[in-house]
């Protein structure tokens, strides 16, 4: 099938270079023309604007966008409703919030356009291990599209038709939320090895638990090759950015009264990990000294 995609990111790129090895037409478009020349060269078709992303392809229309969420996202989709005619189809396969995409398809439902949330796992390892889909939107657009779908996706079979529009978002936000649990469970049972008497090697236990182990995971396997590295990763700062699934998780967990307590101490654990020094921890100082004459550590200078 014939297939537009705004957006050559990490994970972009890799998408419509699976597309075009499985003997899709793919006509691929970028904010920055380096990309685009990238994959012009491995022999996809690129064009330089949306209004020739549009104009290459053939009604019905299929345009993925594949851009960070939020503020990209929106002017993107407000683009493509001007540029785009009634029976074409916008695929969001970003991360976008999931009341986001509920909204977006209703504004393209007023104009006769089509719009599908994707919620997209797999990484910069997705060309490689293929990536699994979360879907959300009509069922029958979901249908006219699937063989994308299909092409992405690990053995042409791990994606999901989730249900209405914003479900496809909905699932992959919690999906990213339960990553930071198991992101966090991991950090912490490492660290406390790292503290102990015994000078464990951290690179061969992740190794041996990856097999049999019931914490075996992708993520094992990708700390496993860190570690080999570098075992005590000393060339890593511990900074941790959270990219906003997790704080949607959570709020959803809130809105429907559902107790989420390991996800919601992992999402602190990063706003923890970016702080220099802790004003909070310098107030339990001051009050331990204040009731029970505890010493403090003087700041040096």
């Amino acid at each position: 099938m014939q297939i537009g995609l705004f957006g050559l990111g990490r994970m972009g790129a890799n998408m419509a270079r699976r597309w075009h090895r499985d003997g899709h037409e793919v006509i691929v478009c970028n904010r920055s023309p380096e990309p685009v020349d990238q994959l012009k060269a491995e022999g996809l078709r690129g064009v330089y604007t949306l209004e020739e992303l549009v104009a290459a392809l053939t009604p019905p229309r299929a345009v993925w966008v594949m851009v960070p969420s939020g503020e990209a996202t929106e002017n993107i989709v407000r683009r493509l409703l001007d540029l785009l005619s009634p029976d074409d189809a916008i695929v969001d396969s970003g991360n976008s919030h999931w009341k986001d995409s509920q909204r977006r398809y209703r504004e393209c439902r007023a104009r006769g356009i089509r719009f599908m949330d994707q919620g997209t796992s797999g990484g910069i390892w997705g060309l490689q291990n293929g990536y699994c889909l979360m879907l959300g939107g009509d069922r029958e657009i979901f249908q006219r599209l699937e063989p994308a779908f299909q092409s992405l996706a690990p053995d042409g079979k791990h994606y999901l038709y989730c249900g209405p529009a914003g479900a496809g978002h909905f699932v992959k936000m919690v999906h990213n939320g339960i990553e930071y649990g198991m992101m966090q469970a991991y950090a912490e049972g490492f660290e406390i090895m790292a503290r102990s008497e015994f000078q464990l090697p951290l690179d061969q236990i992740a190794w041996v638990w990856q097999k049999g182990s019931v914490v075996r995971s992708w993520l094992l396997e990708l700390l496993a090759d860190a570690l080999k590295e570098d075992p005590r990763l000393e060339g890593v700062e511990g900074y941790v950015e959270d990219s906003g699934e997790g704080r949607w998780t959570i709020q959803a967990a809130i809105d429907e009264d559902v107790p989420a307590p390991v996800i919601t101490l992992a999402l602190y654990q990063r706003f923890i990990s970016r702080q220099k020094e802790s004003f909070a921890a310098k107030v339990l100082a001051m009050l331990r000294k204040g009731f029970g004459g505890h010493a403090i550590r003087k700041r040096n200078g």
